[in-house]
């Protein structure tokens, strides 16, 4: 019983460094701000041609 709960504990632990991972792997600081994504945006509704 005792290994069934660690081998489902490692696959949590695996799970949320996946998804930690994917995440923040290309930020250096984490999310983007919110005045950032509002620029996204705005510059994306105007097309330069």
């Amino acid at each position: 019983m005792g290994l069934i709960l660690l081998e489902a504990l490692l696959a949590l632990v695996i799970i949320v460094l996946i998804v930690w991972w994917t995440m923040f792997s290309g930020r250096k600081k984490g999310e983007l701000s919110q005045e950032f994504s509002k620029n996204q945006t705005s510059d994306n509704d105007h097309p330069s041609s």
